[in-house]
């Protein structure tokens, strides 16, 4: 059995699909996984066995370039993709039996596998991300919603005919070249009408919609037990758990470090500085602050008083399952719901707005310092759940070897 699995973005796409890779693997199937060319994540799968087949260009330096994307780049990127799917994709699709495309802009896959005559599902690392009467769609860089619209129903409209714009044509076009029908609402396509969910129930739950007949496998952990590095081991045994700071691949915000670092020394804290690709660093030399780079959050977080991050899926999960409060600082996306959940299930804070100050930082990190909040955080810890990329891998190989859509339609 071969299976596909896709994707395009930053860690937080690429790890979950390292994770179902090692299961699939464990349950006997030859897998290999499209993902952006970064360094990072050929390390990631190169650690796991898992080939990587490059497609589009690295990420990162679209990330973290001088200047932030325009609205423009952003489009011409997006185009740019949709044909480096069909190209890339399709060939490492042959002689496989499934594939799987989670994230964002999966836009080629399904068309392959239709081609091919193979299953094909869509997997979201986030609830928003899924059209539902209950929450709006998230924001879309460079795809702005008209002001004044706030039904729910009605913004899903809006998004579904942004994506029809932006990939439409190119996805049809590139359809009539291998024989397939155009498609008149590209997003829809691409989740099918019965999309997985890859997110902890209680952490990301589902709520029912009548429109889509979601399956909700759990999340999709890559198991890490890597050591920590010698000069945090000692770092940490040096003194209280310190505060851990990070925003993973994301721009941070301004000044960063250093209101990260005050706001912990504010609360009586030592800090653990996460670089990520900000390249975050220390501000003095003081002895009670120390940056690392690429480290097992895993190992970490059970040792750390409170995360304070950025919100994304991975690291919220990670936080949650080590029981380490947590204060997110959303900057994009989906990150904004998980700064809520975190709020909403009293595991830490949700600090207001994308760039704190060391004042409302330290006040964010003295709500997930409290008593009350650690104790909430080690509860919610007992409940995550493990076997998301089991739940995954067994249903994907069942659908594969009966050759019907897996829990899709």
């Amino acid at each position: 059995m071969r299976v596909l699995l896709s994707t395009y973005g930053s860690r937080g796409d690429v790890e979950p699909l390292a994770g179902l890779a090692v299961r699939l693997r464990e349950l006997g199937a030859e897998v290999r996984v499209c993902a952006p060319p970064d360094e990072e994540f050929a390390e990631i799968l190169a650690g796991v066995g898992v080939p990587l087949v490059p497609i589009g260009r690295p990420v990162r330096p679209i990330m973290h370039g001088t200047t932030p994307p325009s609205a423009a780049d952003l489009s011409r990127h997006r185009i740019e993709l949709v044909a480096a799917q069909f190209d890339t994709v399709a060939a490492a699709a042959e002689g496989c039996d499934a594939v799987v495309a989670a994230g964002l802009m999966q836009v080629a896959a399904r068309s392959v596998t239709e081609r091919l005559g193979i299953p094909y599902v869509y997997a979201s690392y986030q609830p928003v991300a899924l059209p539902s009467p209950h929450h709006p769609p998230p924001p879309r860089l460079g795809l702005p919603f008209p002001p004044g619209v706030t039904d729910n129903r009605a913004l899903w409209d809006l998004d579904a005919r942004s994506i029809q714009e932006l990939f439409g044509a190119a996805l049809n076009t590139h359809r009539a070249s291998i024989g397939l029908p155009p498609v008149d609402n590209v997003r829809d396509h691409v989740f099918t009408g019965g999309p997985w969910l890859a997110t902890d129930p209680t952490l990301g739950p589902w709520q029912e919609a009548a429109d889509l007949d979601v399956v909700q496998t759990g999340a999709w952990i890559l198991p890490d037990e890597r050591p920590l590095p010698a000069g945090l081991e000692a770092f940490l045994a040096a003194g209280t758990e310190p505060v851990y700071v990070g925003f993973g691949s994301m721009r941070a915000p301004r000044d960063a470090a250093r209101v990260s670092i005050e706001a912990a020394r504010a609360q009586g804290r030592r800090v653990v500085v996460g670089r990520g690709w900000a390249d975050l660093g220390l501000i003095d030399d003081q002895d009670d602050a120390f940056a690392v780079g690429e480290v097992n959050q895993q190992a970490l977080f059970r040792r750390v008083a409170a995360v304070v991050h950025h919100g994304g899926a991975g690291t919220t999960t990670t936080a949650a399952r080590a029981g380490a409060p947590q204060v997110v600082v959303p900057q994009m996306v989906d990150q904004p719901y998980w700064a809520g959940r975190v709020a909403g299930l009293g595991i830490g804070t949700a600090h207001d707005g994308p760039t704190p100050t060391a004042e409302s930082l330290s006040a964010a990190l003295g709500t997930a310092l409290a008593p009350e909040t650690r104790a909430r955080a080690r509860a919610v810890a007992g409940t995550i759940r493990t076997d998301g990329t089991t739940v995954a891998a067994t249903m994907l190989l069942d659908a594969a070897s009966r050759k019907r859509p897996p829990a899709s339609r």
